[in-house]
């Protein structure tokens, strides 16, 4: 299967120019591009123009983050079928201001999908070569469903709009259709090459093929009407969870499923419960940062990053303009993160995750001790042991900003590009390929071609390892400071830890943020990745060459993540709120 994440390489090319997007020195200022705005009170930032709008009509309505958030999701449902969606799960990092009578609140939403009951350890083993891709495409493929879960769970808690109000918006797109844009045709058309390599497909998956796929004509322009899923969206608007667990909207998931030869049932969308919890807190470059927990492995590997980062004084690198060291500095924390979130992450509702001692102040000092500025080194020198991670592809995120503080970070996934490509065609969406998430085959790669620790092993009700990181940065006395998060396999943390590093440390408006070319390394292949126009010099020569210099083995990057980043700055004394939506899927931020 092609990468999910490399068709946004191309669209990177057409939104923007790598040009007009560097400078020798990072931190010179650039015009404000397109895909950035600035707005006085509340902003949305997703992946899809419409996506955004629909978040600003609600808080334009007096919606609070919540609310706007789960309106931006159930449109994105609609509007990135490849990415996203009502077959999907994801997870929610929510901070809302002291208000009304009632204190602050941070707190994070776990709707990660989970195992069904029927899929143990050694199921997909025992299916032996015929059931090579069981785990990735049909319906033995496919998790337990959580994004309505989640999305009505927040909404019934954190929200002030009702569910006919926050699904309205997305129902509408969905009857009236929207036109595919670059992203769109990029990622059909890579899906395309598949099915005309599987013949077979174009009949095991007739809706997908002709609807998603355009019957393999797709294009920039053509229109994309899904009626079937604004029925859906109707009875979950109508019905609640109800149209899920005890409706015909579940049932006709589970038929699909099982149609396919896969085991997903009602029971287990009946069992399915989102699961609140405390987020990661950290302290790092002034700020207090709050983010997702594990089966989410992006919290732990952004607070380890940096906490790293900051032993070895990055900041001062910046100030000094040190982009050599400060890059190497970079490259050896994503390392060190890659390979303890390869051996010691997993669902801590069945396993020990070490949280504490893996972000204790003793261990992080030791890491960055390891960190040795003359040069880089084997596999073996970083984390704690281990074998390689797992990878989500089919992703989105979206932040939120409302007029009293409140934020909302969300990512949600489908896994693989349009997922399992199984869709539950009477509802006109598909269901996800999270299953592959998990340890499927002991001592074999994934579709990624990485191995993964038996702690991963299908169990039911268990949720795979994931690399979102929806991320909130809190100011000094406490007030939202940036929303992040992105798309796009592990490059999700090493993305969504840069964005945030280009806006809080270097400085940049949150459009330079986003769209800054970016460097990945996810400690095993042993391999960095460094994308086209990487800005900064070191000693006369480019960073990119400074690198190789140090015994990094670089190669360029051909798969991109898209970050969502939303910035606090003053205007004249005013808070106003800089949006931007990464060129790289060609999302526009909303507000006003």
């Amino acid at each position: 299967m092609s990468h999910p994440i490399a068709v946004f390489a191309g669209v990177l090319s057409m939104a923007i120019s790598a040009t007009a997007l560097l400078a020798q020195n990072p931190a010179e200022p650039i015009k404000p591009p397109a895909y950035a705005a600035t707005f006085e009170h509340q902003a949305v930032a997703a992946d899809h123009p419409l996506a955004s709008a629909a978040g600003a009509e609600i808080l334009a309505a007096g919606g609070n983050a919540v609310d706007a958030a789960v309106a931006t999701s159930f449109a994105l449902s609609v509007l990135r079928p490849f990415s996203c969606g009502i077959g999907g799960g994801g997870f929610m990092v929510i901070s809302l201001p002291a208000r009304n009578g009632k204190p602050a609140i941070a707190t994070a939403i776990n709707y990660r999908e989970t195992c069904p009951a029927a899929i143990g350890s050694e199921y997909y083993e025992k299916l032996g070569d015929d059931g090579k891709d069981a785990s990735r495409c049909g319906g033995k493929s496919v998790a337990t469903p959580a994004t309505i879960a989640g999305l009505l769970y927040a909404l019934e808690k954190y929200g002030t709009t009702d569910r006919q109000r926050a699904l309205a918006p997305a129902i509408k797109i969905a009857k009236e259709g929207y036109t595919a844009d670059a992203a769109y045709a990029a990622a059909a058309n890579s899906m395309i090459e598949e099915f005309e390599k599987h013949a077979e497909r174009k009949t095991r998956f007739v809706f997908t093929w002709e609807r998603f796929l355009g019957s393999g004509t797709i294009k920039v322009g053509d229109r994309i009407v899904l009626a079937e899923q604004a029925s859906a969206l109707e009875l979950i608007a109508r019905d609640g969870i109800k149209a899920l667990t005890d409706g015909d909207l579940g049932r006709a998931i589970c038929e699909a499923a099982k149609a396919d030869g896969g085991d997903l049932t009602l029971d287990d969308l009946k069992m399915y419960k989102p699961v609140e919890v405390d987020p990661i807190r950290f302290e790092a470059f002034g700020r207090t940062i709050i983010t997702m927990p594990p089966p989410s492995s992006g919290g732990v590997a952004l607070a380890q990053m940096f906490g790293i980062l900051e032993r070895r004084d990055v900041a001062a690198m910046v100030q000094r303009q040190e982009w050599g060291p400060y890059s190497h500095a970079l490259a050896e924390s994503f390392k060190h993160a890659f390979a303890d979130r390869a051996e010691w992450m997993a669902d801590p509702a069945f396993v020990d995750v070490p949280v504490k001692r893996l972000l204790s102040a003793a261990y992080l000092d030791e890491r960055a001790a390891k960190v040795t500025p003359a040069q880089t080194h084997g596999s073996e020198w970083y984390g704690t042991r281990a074998s390689p991670p797992p990878d989500d592809g089919g992703t989105s995120h979206l932040c939120v900003i409302d007029s009293h503080g409140g934020a909302v970070a969300c990512t949600e996934t489908i896994n693989l590009l349009f997922g399992s490509l199984l869709p539950v065609a009477k509802y006109g969406f598909l269901l996800n390929n999270q299953m592959d998430d998990f340890t499927t085959r002991r001592g074999e790669p994934n579709a990624f071609g990485l191995r993964q620790s038996d702690r991963n092993l299908p169990a039911a009700g268990k949720r795979p390892l994931s690399s979102m990181t929806p991320t909130i940065v809190l100011g000094k006395n406490g007030d939202v400071e940036a929303i992040a998060g992105a798309s796009g396999g592990p490059r999700i943390i090493t993305g969504t830890a840069q964005a945030i590093l280009n806006a809080l440390v270097l400085g940049l408006p949150a459009g330079e943020a986003v769209a800054r070319p970016r460097m990945h390394h996810q400690w095993m292949p042993n391999v960095l990745e460094i994308e086209d126009g990487y800005p900064g010099r070191w000693q006369g020569i480019e960073v990119r060459f400074w690198m190789q210099k140090l015994h990094h083995q670089t190669i360029p990057a051909k798969d991109h993540c898209a970050v969502q980043l939303i910035k606090r700055v003053s205007i004249d004394g005013q808070t106003r709120w800089e949006a931007a939506s990464d060129p790289r899927k060609g999302g526009l931020p909303a507000g006003k």
